[in-house]
């Protein structure tokens, strides 16, 4: 009996070590797993800024793309640059969208602040036109060549904000919302305001936030 007492506590004390062992491998093993998704993530995310700044903005697309598709959160590079690449892409309500949530996640203070504030206001511009476009094309629908009759009120609801007062700017994260330029804060245009800016030719005001 007093051998096999400690015959049973090596054996277990064997047990113990063999299973400790075997979980440290399972987390080192898992470190490297780790350690090598971050070290192609970061690879294909140098290679995606590599095409953007070479002016190949379809493949940094396609590449952002399968960046956000693999990310369990996003790292503010990305938001950036793909704040930046879908600027030269021409598709400029994605390129406010994600530049407006690098400057909320930086402020003034994050390496690329300065070019993601300058770049919002560009891509801001573009989507106005785009905007602007819309009505004119509305406009030709309707004969840019005569005043629309808007009825006995005299009024329309604005067609750019849809009577919110806010334009909406849907986010990856989070929504931003602006002030709509053109009805003044009353969610309606005045019928001759309507027909300008069915013509394109209604100034947007320039006190809204």
């Amino acid at each position: 009996m007093k051998t096999i007492i400690p015959f049973l506590f090596l054996l277990t004390s064997q047990f113990v070590a063999i299973a400790q062992t075997q979980e440290q491998k399972i987390q080192e093993f898992e470190m490297q797993r780790q350690a090598a998704e971050k070290l192609a993530y970061n690879q294909l995310l140098d290679s995606a800024i590599q095409l953007s700044q070479s002016g190949e903005y379809l493949q940094a697309d396609a590449q952002f793309r399968q960046l956000l598709r693999s990310a369990k959160s996003v790292p503010s590079d990305l938001v950036y640059y793909f704040g930046e690449n879908s600027f030269h892409l021409g598709n400029f309500k994605q390129s406010v969208d994600w530049l407006n949530k690098y400057i909320q996640l930086k402020g003034t203070t994050g390496q690329y602040s300065a070019q993601a504030v300058e770049r919002l206001k560009s891509a801001e511009e573009g989507l106005m036109k785009e905007r602007l476009v819309e009505s004119r094309q509305a406009g030709q629908v309707l004969s840019q060549d005569y005043d629309i009759d808007c009825g006995p009120s005299g009024k329309v609801t604005c067609p750019v904000c849809k009577g919110s007062t806010v334009i909406i700017k849907k986010g990856y994260v989070s929504d931003t919302y602006k002030t709509c330029p053109y009805c003044n804060k009353l969610g309606y245009l005045q019928c001759e305001d309507y027909n300008l800016l069915l013509k394109g030719q209604l100034e947007p005001s320039n006190t809204n936030p």
